[in-house]
């Protein structure tokens, strides 16, 4: 692609939509992909690994979905372009992807700390909400259509979800007597209650449809991006 395939982000301080008594968190520096894996990289990740094929792939690690969009086990045909976001991907699969090119898939906070930074030009939260109000067209635009933040990242925001390394441990407190009621609240008011900044509407919907995630859900807007850990300087 002309544009660097990633960037660095350096580490920082961010306070996430829900943490323990609304704390900061520390992010250490990582290198993140500039946009989603694509249908023409993942074409290659199941071609040097056809365990990962949809012909071959266990319903252990994807739903029946996975890649349906694709016009054969191997071939992404034209309702999956080249330059689009691969989707209909599940966890296991983003993970091998990403292991496969010697990175990772990034964590909640990671990935909330790089989406929590400007738009120039735009504002972020009406990006999002006029994204999320949209219907999924069937062929989805390239990787490098969406905007691209201050970091330099394109795409984190109007084009698809993306996967997370610990995508289901967003609302885990780690007591199992106070997790036991986290689904039920987070879709109503009482949601809110532990929430850093309760007007940010677009991240209580990203983190509702994390919560709401199986490792082997294969959705038709749920793709993903890898980073890695970052070297010194």
């Amino acid at each position: 692609m002309a544009i660097a395939d990633q960037v660095r982000i350096d580490g920082g301080v961010f306070t996430p939509l829900y943490g323990s008594a609304k704390q900061p968190v520390r992010v250490d520096s990582f290198v993140m992909d500039v946009t989603p894996v694509t249908n023409a990289e993942f074409r290659g990740f199941v071609a040097r690994h056809p365990e990962w094929q949809r012909s071959s792939l266990s319903p252990l690690f994807a739903e029946s979905d996975y890649l349906r969009h694709w016009q054969s086990a191997s071939e992404p045909g034209s309702h999956a372009p080249a330059d689009s976001p691969v989707v209909n991907v599940s966890w296991f699969a983003a993970k091998a992807y990403c292991a496969s090119q010697g990175k990772r898939l990034p964590t909640v906070n990671e990935w909330e700390y790089v989406a929590s930074r400007p738009i120039p030009g735009a504002d972020i939260r009406q990006v999002i909400l006029d994204w999320y109000s949209e219907p999924t067209p069937e062929v989805l635009p390239a990787v490098t259509s969406g905007f691209k933040n201050s970091t330099g990242v394109i795409s984190l925001h109007g084009l698809i979800w993306e996967w997370t390394q610990d995508f289901n441990s967003a609302m885990v407190t780690g007591e199992s007597r106070a997790d036991g009621s986290l689904d039920k609240t987070l879709f109503c008011g009482a949601g809110t209650a532990n929430a850093a900044d309760k007007s940010d509407y677009a991240a209580f919907l990203r983190f509702g449809f994390r919560s709401s995630l199986k490792a082997k859900y294969t959705i038709n807007n749920l793709g993903f991006r890898c980073v890695q850990e970052a070297r010194n300087k």
